[in-house]
């Protein structure tokens, strides 16, 4: 259990895990500014938001190992891939890949947990921080994050945010709750937003190893249907306060 404000951009080992792979942090509640200067990223609106707990860390390979095991879920499409970058199975501090939209959903709902929303999301990545392209800071730095990259890499090996998240940007794609629209922003409500009521394509957050720096901003806005099955997606988990309060303690 991490209080999201005990933390900076500097805290900690880098170079590994600190704590357990299914760590949360609890995000406080209050404002954050939501968007950017790209299309649907527009316009730049106000969201306030109630505390939440995110993962800390994208969701590991172990883990969702210990999720196929107890219910007897089929494998991701690239679990079983021979290549270093793709093998669930022997590579199990790298971030589980190549999930549905509903695979994701499911692996939360087993923890206890569910799909943070897109709102959510942006806030955590931002790390208490407005209006920067990148969670530390505006200049590119692939000391940073995991992009323009050859495959996965082990999860917690960059510094965190200032809220103690890593691999927030780059690494896998992360899937969040919300159905896209690219003209939501302009009809968003400012407590709590959950996206649109219905829509063909889900919202994917964070960028991936296969992307240049553009899509590993905080702001960008990505959409897939929630049924595809690709390589750089992945996932990480939320909950509530409430939600926190009603069960054992993340």
């Amino acid at each position: 259990v991490i209080a999201a404000s005990s933390f900076s951009a500097d805290s900690g080992d880098p170079g590994g895990l600190e704590g357990s792979p299914d760590e949360m942090v609890l995000i406080p509640a209050g404002p954050f500014v939501m968007g950017g200067d790209f299309d649907e990223e527009r316009p730049r609106h106000r969201g306030v938001l109630d505390a939440y707990w995110i993962d800390r860390y994208e969701v590991m390979n172990e883990l969702y190992a210990e999720y196929m095991q107890a219910v007897g879920a089929p494998a991701p499409k690239f679990w079983n891939k021979s290549d270093r970058f793709h093998s669930g199975d022997k590579f199990p501090r790298h971030p589980v890949l190549g999930v549905t939209w509903f695979e994701a959903k499911a692996f939360c709902e087993w923890k206890g947990k569910r799909l943070p929303t897109e709102a959510e999301w942006e806030k955590a990545a931002r790390g208490g921080r407005e209006g920067f392209a990148f969670p530390w800071g505006d200049v590119p730095d692939r000391a940073r994050a995991n992009y323009e990259g050859q495959g996965t890499l082990p999860v917690g090996g960059f510094a965190p945010n200032d809220y103690g998240l890593f691999d927030i940007v780059g690494n896998v794609w992360e899937w969040v709750a919300d159905w896209f629209d690219p003209a939501y922003y302009g009809r968003s409500p400012e407590l709590n937003p959950l996206g649109p009521e219905e829509g063909k394509e889900k919202v994917l957050r964070g960028g991936s190893y296969v992307d240049g720096i553009g899509p590993n901003r905080v702001a960008h806005r990505h959409w897939f249907p929630p049924n595809v099955q690709y390589k750089w997606l992945g996932v990480r988990c939320a909950k509530s306060q409430a939600e926190a309060e009603r069960s054992p303690q993340p």
